[in-house]
Parts: structure tokens; sequence; C-alpha cells
């Protein structure tokens, strides 16, 4: 039995808010579970130095935790003046994922930066992350689409989600809340397209070294749950 009484297979609730933010050309709250994290997307017209006259955007991803995202209180890491190496290896994550879908000729000589803000963390925050990241790119293009500065359906070329599943009490499961991730004996997150591509597999044995049928499993649990999220992300979109 999982912590949480749930079935093997079975997500946390999911759910999507556009459009929380004032300012951004596209926002979405994504909750996964209780792991809720803030996606804004800025659109800046200006590209990295060299992608300069080249005919092709940008996007990319900063991701940071707020300090009471957690039971204790972190320190912000601005005040420590540099950021930790996970915060980097995840916020490139992110990017990598969100520019596996995009057209980025299509885009233009412009960037898009998205910034995750974890408010409330329960294990899972990269794989919320770039799910909710996805509308909220999303909903830039749509705002930009609105003023004739590109076309949507071009640009975006297919929906991204991310799921983390592992083996917990010698058991394959989906979506694992901190309880879980914490004593999971393997951890592996993935982010593949709703066409199916896989853009990125990240695993690890916690424990004991997992089997190749073991990976299968979690990769079967990994596609059934994003299919479910990609199916979420168009019913939000649609709305």
């Amino acid at each position: 039995m999982r912590p949480s009484g749930r079935k093997t297979d079975q997500m946390r609730k999911v759910s999507f808010e556009r459009n929380v933010s004032k300012h951004a050309e596209g926002s979405c709250l994504v909750k996964f579970g209780d792991t809720h994290v803030l996606c804004t997307a800025s659109l800046e017209d200006r590209t990295p130095p060299w992608l300069r006259n080249t005919g092709k955007g940008w996007v990319t991803a900063e991701y940071g935790m707020l300090p009471r995202a957690t039971g204790e209180r972190m320190k912000r890491e601005a005040a420590s003046g540099k950021q930790s190496g996970r915060t980097q290896e995840i916020q490139r994550l992110i990017g990598r994922s969100l520019r596996a879908v995009v057209d980025l000729e299509a885009l233009g000589e412009r960037q898009i930066s998205i910034d995750c803000d974890v408010i409330q963390a329960d294990g899972g925050t990269r794989t919320a992350a770039i799910t909710g990241a996805w509308i909220a790119l999303h909903d830039c293009l749509k705002w930009m689409e609105s003023r004739n500065m590109v076309k949507v359906d071009r640009v975006l070329k297919d929906h991204v989600a991310a799921v983390s599943c592992g083996i917990f009490a010698a058991q394959s499961v989906i979506d694992l809340d901190y309880l879980e991730d914490s004593s999971a004996e393997t951890d592996a997150n993935f982010v593949i397209t709703g066409a199916g591509g896989i853009v990125e597999i990240q695993g690890t044995a916690e424990g004991k070294p997992f089997t190749q049928d073991e990976f299968l499993t979690l990769l079967g649990l990994a596609q059934t749950g994003i299919s479910e999220l990609v199916a979420l992300q168009k019913q939000v979109i649609a709305g």
C-alpha cells in the first residue's frame, strides 16, 4: 500500500490554473497533489548572442524554490550569490523539454523565458514544472498570435509533459510524493511528447540496481500517465 492510499498506477490530482499573473504573457499555476508550481512565460525582444542574425529564437527556463516551499525555511539562493547544482540541472531540463517541441525558426529572433517557482513541494517539482510550463508557453504564443507576431501551430509542434515513476516498497509506482521519493529504491523522471516521443529519461537506482523488465514497467506507467497529462493540457487550453 502506498502512503497516500493510491493505486500503483494512480497519479495525484492534477490541476492547471491559467492567467494567474497579470503581467506575464503566459502563466499557469500547476498542482500535482501538494506540489504547487507557478510557471510564467515572458516574451523578450532579444536572443542569446550566439543566435543573433540567424533567424532563430530561443526558449529558456529558470527554476527556484521559495523559502517555505518545504517543511523548514530554506535560504534564498540569491542570498548566497549562486545557484545550487540541483537548481541549474532542473532549469536546463525544463528548457530542453520545451525546446524539443518548439520550431525556433518559426518563433523568429525572440526569446521566451519560462520561470518556474515552487510554492509548495511534495515531490515531483521538476515534472510538475515541465507540464505547467508547456501551458504558460502555449499562452504566451497565443498572446503573440493575437498581435500577428507568430502562428501558434507553426511554433508549437506538440505537447510535452513529464512524470516521475519509481520502485517503492518493491512495487513500481507513478507520480511519487515526498514520502515515496525520499525512500524509493529506484527514482526516474520521464519527459515525453504528446505523440509519444521520448525527450529525456533520468533514472537512478537509490538501492539495488533495477532490471530491464523493471525499467520497461516504469516506462509503461510513465507513458500512460503522460497521456493523461496531455489530455488535461488539451482540455485546459480549449476552455
